[in-house]
């Protein structure tokens, strides 16, 4: 189940996004500089971290508000956020690797909802579900009822999300992946790649028990996805070398991520949810 109670502390954040996009499914912004009545469709409001080159002090002047040249449409941004659903996102007690993903996804679609932008939000796992973007608290808490409907399961077909999603995104957009990626590294990279043209924000989401395998002697594993079973014996050495190759794996997609210019962040489940917010958002 979701919580939403740290919605509240998310207030004092601005979702951070880059404005201008090519789409002519939305208008333009317009910005209306205050003084003689003067309307201009070509300019708008200066923001920090503008080029301040392109400040027209002219308008400046007239208006004492600060107004920049747009050279290309500015149009509204949709926020496009994709939650793993899969089998394996199910895994912890009492908080799910899936309730803490929905709980970023959701945070991320409040802040989109206070900049009156619009959210698209889908889920996958062998298939991909996609709902239509819009704005609004109404948007934001059907997205909350549908994740709290969901039950993890299947397999993480991470590759064929990114490309059918890939038909969906008409233009430069932002777009937030949640998941564990506890899939095949040269599939990752692959579906990273693809979605290069965009703003990406990918968040790894890990449970602390999975993270550091804190268990040993005689299991029975189950593998949540296949439903594989194995008996193991579980000795020090073993947990040692599972946290290593789970560390380079977590490298890995790291550095494509670096590549790629593209922001990462991993979360762990007991971390809590506005520290881990505050981490993705200042970082």
């Amino acid at each position: 189940m979701i919580d939403t109670s740290f919605l509240d502390q998310l207030s004092r954040f601005n979702l951070v996004v880059k404005k201008r996009v090519t789409s002519n499914l939305t208008g333009p912004r317009k910005s209306v500089a205050g003084g003689q009545g003067m309307t201009f469709k070509d300019y708008r409001i200066y923001a920090p971290g503008d080029d301040i080159r392109l400040i027209d002090w002219r308008v400046y002047a007239r208006t004492d508000n600060l107004y920049i040249k747009v050279h290309e449409e500015e149009r509204n941004l949709t926020v496009h956020i994709i939650i793993d659903g899969s089998a394996s996102m199910g895994f912890g007690k009492p908080l799910s690797k899936f309730d803490y993903a929905s709980m970023i996804g959701v945070g991320f679609a409040y802040l989109a909802m206070r900049d009156n932008e619009k959210f698209q939000f889908s889920t996958f796992a062998d298939s991909l579900e996609i709902f239509q973007p819009r704005r609004g608290m109404s948007h934001l808490a059907a997205m909350v009822q549908h994740l709290n409907s969901i039950k993890p399961k299947g397999n993480s077909k991470i590759l064929d999300t990114v490309r059918q999603y890939k038909k969906v995104i008409g233009s430069k957009s932002m777009l937030v992946l949640v998941s564990d990626f506890l899939v095949n590294i040269d599939e990752i990279r692959e579906a990273f790649y693809m979605l290069g043209d965009h703003h990406i924000k990918i968040i790894q989401v890990l449970d602390r028990v999975e993270k550091e395998l804190k268990m040993e002697g005689d299991m029975k594993l189950i593998d949540s996805e296949t439903k594989g079973m194995v008996r193991t014996f579980i000795s020090p050495r073993m947990r040692m070398e599972y946290q290593q190759q789970l560390d380079s794996h977590c490298a890995k997609i790291e550095e494509v991520c670096n590549r790629l210019n593209i922001d990462y962040d991993l979360a762990i489940t007991d971390t809590p949810i506005f520290d881990t917010f505050y981490k993705i958002l200042e970082g």
